[in-house]
């Protein structure tokens, strides 16, 4: 068996559950792993035959991914910002649409040297290491609720940017350690934010593998985790200082003025790549004001 059909073949056993064009891009992700290829390799080579060991070392894989589980935990790497990522069902799989996050504040500070910056909910780490790549000789601290994903972040962080540290916090119920107040450049937050609603939407391969503590949040409180950073951004937050937070699509108006309640300014609504709402970002006051923030 060749390259190509070896590829093909894949793609071919993973339609019933998978559109044509996520099964066959699938299969060229599983096909470059196993034969430690890129992509343009697995075109040039489509006439190569497969190494008997690994056509036997796609049957597990197969069977694993025709039982939904997702191909980056299959394969234990996700791809974030030109980095691969280790995985695992502790963490959230990092989507292109998150790299919109680093792109707004790449484009709004990345002029500034030595940024003091918080990711609050890291996950793999994906944000604060693409982030200590993009802001020159930034201090980036990055927390999360789980030590299971905490381990994978750090073993992530020990490959691409050692300088992050990695703290656990829960940070409905405590705040970062060593961070004085006013001091904090950048806030920035991929924070559960999928309504318990919205469950009927989403696909299999998500709602049984993804951690499901990372994902939903109660329909009567879904800015439950945005009303919370707003807090820690208050406090923490030097004057000037950004605030930029992933948020569910169906939200925006409601988290942006959830924003402006907190005092801060310059909120605005950005899109993603497909032109959905996707980011919040927000300015604390170069002069700060006591405001009512009632909940």
């Amino acid at each position: 068996m060749n390259v190509r059909r070896f590829t093909t073949s894949l793609a071919s056993a993973l339609q019933p559950i998978y559109p044509e064009r996520e099964a066959q891009a699938i299969a060229a992700l599983v096909v470059e792993h196993l034969l430690d290829m890129d992509s343009l390799q697995r075109m040039m080579d489509a006439q190569e035959l497969v190494p008997p060991e690994k056509i036997a070392a796609l049957e597990p894989l197969q069977a694993r991914l025709l039982a939904h589980e997702p191909v980056q935990y299959v394969l234990g790497t996700a791809f974030f910002e030109g980095m691969a990522l280790e995985v695992t069902p502790a963490t959230l799989i990092p989507r292109p649409e998150t790299e919109e996050l680093v792109r707004v504040i790449r484009l709004e500070q990345g002029s500034q040297h030595g940024l003091r910056v918080l990711d609050v909910g890291t996950g793999s780490g994906c944000l604060a290491l693409a982030l200590a790549e993009v802001l020159p000789a930034a201090q980036v601290l990055a927390v999360d609720i789980s030590e299971e994903a905490l381990a994978v972040a750090c073993r992530n962080g020990a490959r691409y940017a050692p300088q992050v540290v990695f703290q656990q916090v829960d940070i409905l119920q405590a705040m970062p350690a060593g961070l004085a107040p006013g001091t904090l450049d950048v806030l920035v937050s991929n924070p559960p934010y999928v309504r318990e609603s919205e469950r009927p939407l989403m696909r299999d391969n998500v709602l049984a593998w993804e951690p499901a503590t990372a994902l939903f949040v109660p329909d009567e409180d879904p800015l439950l985790f945005y009303r919370r950073l707003c807090e820690i951004g208050h406090e923490l937050l030097r004057p000037g200082g950004g605030l930029y937070l992933e948020i569910n699509e169906a939200l925006g108006p409601e988290t942006a003025a959830l924003l402006e309640k907190y005092g801060f300014v310059e909120v605005r609504v950005l899109p993603d790549m497909f032109g959905k709402a996707r980011v919040v970002r927000g300015n604390q006051p170069a002069a700060q004001k006591a405001q009512e923030t009632n909940s």
